[in-house]
């Protein structure tokens, strides 16, 4: 599991934690049924403080993202094929909702932009 916290950028280390376990997910290198490193593990590893991987891994587990089983270490729940695809969809609309509002603001039409992003889609390089 490669995660990178960057503490300049104005997002909390646990929400960064978070968001880069949830899109581990959706992209499909985190399986369900995966386990995760121990909290003083990633704490040590991404020399964060313990309670901050605490914060992250409890509120995942509340949304039903991870799972922990008695005696067991902390692992990705099981999701069905419409979670897992509602999950990937989300992720795709949060990085490209700042594409849409760029293009609203460069006066580029709907049309327009739907190109692109087909070119982009298809071209082998990106």
């Amino acid at each position: 599991m490669l995660i990178a916290i960057d503490p300049h950028s104005g997002v909390p280390a646990y929400r960064q934690l978070m968001d880069q376990i949830r899109f581990q997910i959706a992209s499909g290198v985190l399986q369900p049924g995966a386990e995760l490193p121990s909290t003083r593990a990633l704490s040590a590893t991404l020399s964060l403080n313990p309670m901050t991987i605490s914060k992250a891994y409890g509120l995942l587990e509340h949304d039903g993202v991870l799972e922990r089983r008695r005696g067991q270490t902390l692992t990705v729940a099981a999701a069905s094929k419409e979670e897992h695809q509602t999950h990937k969809l989300g992720h795709l609309r949060r990085h490209l909702a700042p594409a849409a509002i760029a293009a609203r603001q460069m006066g580029v039409s709907s049309e327009q932009a739907v190109r692109l992003f087909r070119e982009m889609l298809n071209r082998p390089d990106s």
